[in-house]
């Protein structure tokens, strides 16, 4: 299942948004293949990204008045970088999205109003492109790992961070205790640190 982040100022539109992923026709037979969570502000959902909840897609819109979609995608690029980013937007907006838009490597852009099939289809070919990379990503620390280059813990760890972004930025103490810092690290990411480092014990 992909977890999918959608932020826009106007609830009409999160609740249209919303309705589309839940639709059978963007779901597997038996199961949900998408978990949405939406949001009105893109500074809680930054905090909700920061909460080590890890998110496949994030789509937001680009015209909110606390912050634009692009600075919100570029924060929101530096705390989950693997989250593929689509951006929503009125033809007006173009001109001014371009260089943005590559700024903050944004998979694609979506005009306002959507087309349900285009969204569709981009979400699609958004969230593949995720699949792959990440793949690809696994079968090259495999590689690195027989060649020697990395470690198995190495490799453990890179898995962990991939799985709850931000938990292994731990501070160490001088008898070798984790010590967390609660601005950087949620008590889920916590809880999993402290449970990995037992294991390796």
């Amino acid at each position: 299942m992909h977890r999918i982040m959608l932020v826009d100022d106007e609830q009409n539109i999160l609740n249209a948004l919303r309705r589309l992923f839940v639709s059978p026709s963007l779901q597997d037979t038996g199961s949900p293949k998408f978990q949405v969570e939406t949001f009105t502000s893109p500074q809680q959902a930054l905090r909700r990204a920061e909460d080590g909840v890890v998110f496949d897609l994030v789509i937001s819109d680009y015209r909110m008045p606390e912050m634009d979609g692009v600075a919100f995608l570029k924060a929101f690029k530096k705390i989950q970088p693997d989250a593929e980013r689509l951006i929503l937007s009125g033809y007006a907006d173009l001109g001014a999205l371009v260089g943005a838009i590559n700024e903050a490597q944004i998979f694609r852009f979506i005009s306002k109003p959507w087309h349900d099939y285009e969204l569709k289809s981009a979400v699609e070919q958004a969230l593949a492109h995720r699949d792959l990379l990440r793949d690809n990503q696994q079968l090259a620390d495999q590689v690195r790992l027989q060649i020697g280059v990395i470690s198995k813990q190495e490799m453990a760890l890179r898995r962990l961070e991939e799985e709850s972004p931000g938990i292994t930025k731990v501070h160490w103490g001088e008898d070798g205790s984790v010590i967390f810092d609660e601005n950087e690290v949620s008590d889920d990411a916590a809880q999993e640190a402290d449970k990995w480092l037992n294991s390796t014990k």
